[in-house]
């Protein structure tokens, strides 16, 4: 992505830490730029560095954010663990922040990552490949 680029903003890497607990906080400034949805939520998208492919979905509060620019691991919050977890932390299947980018409407987060191992939790190189193509109109698309 070009940093001149009049769609997207790219987001500093660096974010300030709470003095007193050493856990980085989101700058306020990047905070108010982003649009939640109603559970303070953002859909960040992981795409691989080099090749551009796009590897997941998954979704940060601030928090997550915050500790992602901080780190550059990537780090996501689970709605159904309800808590932060870093990819790869268990599996060993990292993702290695290059680059964080804000949409036009500050409501997706886009990661540039190199990723070690597989994206999805199936075990696939990306979430994208079991679920496949979808037929658009006039075309007809083989089960795999």
């Amino acid at each position: 992505m070009s940093t001149n680029s009049a769609r997207s903003t790219r987001l500093d890497a660096s974010a300030p830490t709470q003095a007193d607990t050493g856990v980085p906080t989101l700058d306020p400034s990047i905070a108010q730029r982003l649009k939640r949805n109603e559970a303070g939520l953002v859909p960040a998208i992981a795409q691989e560095a080099t090749s551009r492919r796009v590897l997941m979905m998954a979704w940060m509060n601030d928090d997550a954010l915050a500790r992602t620019l901080a780190t550059r691991k990537a780090t996501y919050w689970s709605r159904s663990r309800q808590e932060l977890w870093v990819k790869g932390e268990t599996s060993g299947h990292t993702q290695a922040v290059r680059d964080v980018w804000l949409d036009c409407d500050g409501d997706t987060v886009l990661l540039s990552v190199d990723q070690v191992g597989a994206a999805c939790h199936t075990g696939a190189d990306t979430c994208f490949d079991a679920g496949g193509p979808l037929p658009l109109a006039g075309e007809s698309v083989i089960a795999s």
